[in-house]
């Protein structure tokens, strides 16, 4: 048997769950995990208890002042970053100092300055990055690209994007650290990452201007107001008034956030349940964006995060026709009871591919169903990174720096528009031609 690949993972919320499950368990034959590192000892503890409760041994532990020295002592091929997406940069760029690869969550970073750091690092270091878009590896997602490369639209000329978060998964943005955007970018960065990567990869383009508008117009304590209600609590958990609150989420009642957050909070003072119609919430709720493409696509996108249902409408019109995708996710993470289930959200509930040829029948397109988070993604991507052998990829869903610098200027370029009121030129922001991104 080949010599396992050694991984460390530093942020050991929610997110490091996926990625703890694959390197000891589904793909332990290949990969090993040799540390963890975060803030809460608490969270690395109850990651590590699930572990022996699994018969498996308990892996060592770093505080995050003690990163290098978690490197020096493990000797780690690849680092998986899944903290707080505003500390991606510190992480990716430390690793690469200290000869490591990296695998980064979405989204890869959350501004210029950060940005540019990274690809800094990159080109010193020669190091390689990858980021996690699952959603490349769902079949729904992959057939869409499919389809346009096999030429079903001709030469795309505009894509029509509309995402809908409901008030099970768009509300919990807002109870949480991703409502400051100087934590996650907001949603035109931490969430919108994934479709803006979506359109990059079906168009095979990359954005060169943009233009936004934004605002916070459900959430919050002063829309609350306006719509006559009013809350006397800033948590849900250990409110007796909340009881009833339908956009309520109780720690103490899930095992999983009971452990990762409620019995860590005297660390890292990190609330995870906060009143969503509190302050302070800095992220938008409600945003447009409209995009020119280096190969003359427009993009017309519009993402919201407090519809009744969740899922997309997506539809790309061409030269010889059009494709159209209705998606309804069902969105279960609230009622996860552990970290690898919280992981796994968002199977698909319902999924429709039509086809419009120009001048000829239009037709209902087959989408195979696979089981597994994301629409079937995750199991899928966990193959491509942790497989010695993993299966072709002729779609080219496995992404780079460049692929993750691509769909966050687009976010990047959004909220400095929201806030100028400009249309902005990505080529003025950073160069995506470089030869050291292919």
């Amino acid at each position: 048997m080949n010599q396992r690949k050694r991984y460390v993972i530093v942020g050991a919320g929610s997110r490091a769950g996926m990625f703890v499950e694959a390197t000891t368990g589904s793909f332990a034959d290949y990969a090993e995990l040799v540390g963890l590192c975060d803030l809460s000892h608490t969270r690395m503890n109850w990651y590590n208890r699930g572990l022996r409760d699994a018969g498996l041994r308990p892996v060592p532990t770093f505080h995050a002042r003690d990163f290098d020295r978690m490197i020096a002592e493990t000797r780690p091929h690849c680092v998986i970053v899944t903290t707080m997406d505003a500390w991606h940069h510190h992480y990716i760029v430390r690793a690469m100092e200290l000869g490591c690869d990296v695998i980064s969550e979405k989204p890869l970073t959350t501004t210029l300055e950060r940005l540019r750091a990274i690809a800094a690092a990159i080109k010193r270091s020669g190091k390689s990055l990858r980021v996690t878009f699952n959603y490349r590896y769902a079949p729904a997602y992959a057939r869409f690209r499919q389809l346009i490369a096999d030429g079903t639209v001709g030469r795309p000329l505009a894509v029509d994007f509309s995402w809908l978060l409901d008030t099970s998964h768009g509300a919990d943005y807002f109870r949480r650290w991703h409502r400051e955007k100087k934590n996650s970018g907001g949603l035109l960065v931490h969430k919108a990452t994934h479709h803006f990567d979506l359109v990059n990869w079906w168009i095979d383009s990359v954005p060169r201007q943009v233009f936004a508008l934004g605002d916070l117009l459900f959430y919050g304590k002063d829309n609350a107001a306006a719509r006559g209600e009013h809350y006397s609590y800033s948590r849900y958990t250990g409110s007796e008034a909340a009881v009833d609150d339908p956009f309520a989420l109780f720690l103490d009642q899930r095992g999983a956030y009971h452990g990762l957050y409620l019995d860590a909070e005297a660390e890292t003072g990190y609330i995870r349940d906060r009143n969503v119609f509190g302050e302070p919430i800095t992220a938008e709720d409600t945003m447009t964006v409209t995009a020119r493409y280096a190969n003359g696509v427009l993009l017309s996108y519009c993402l919201v995060a407090y519809a009744p249902w969740e899922g997309l409408r997506v539809a790309v019109t061409g030269t010889r026709g059009r494709v159209e995708m209705d998606v309804t996710e069902n969105v279960t993470h609230l009622q996860a009871d552990s970290a690898s289930a919280a992981a796994s959200k968002g199977a698909f509930k319902r999924i429709e591919i039509r086809a419009f040829p120009m001048f000829g029948e239009p037709y209902r397109v087959e989408v195979p169903r696979v089981e597994g988070g994301h629409g079937g993604a995750d199991p899928l991507m966990l193959e491509q990174i942790f497989s010695p052998e993993p299966a072709p990829d002729p779609l080219g869903r496995s992404a780079s720096f460049r692929d993750g610098a691509a769909s966050i200027l687009v976010g990047i370029a959004a909220n400095m528009s929201i806030e100028s009121g400009e249309l902005l030129d990505v080529g003025d922001l950073f160069d995506l031609a470089g030869s050291v991104w292919k």
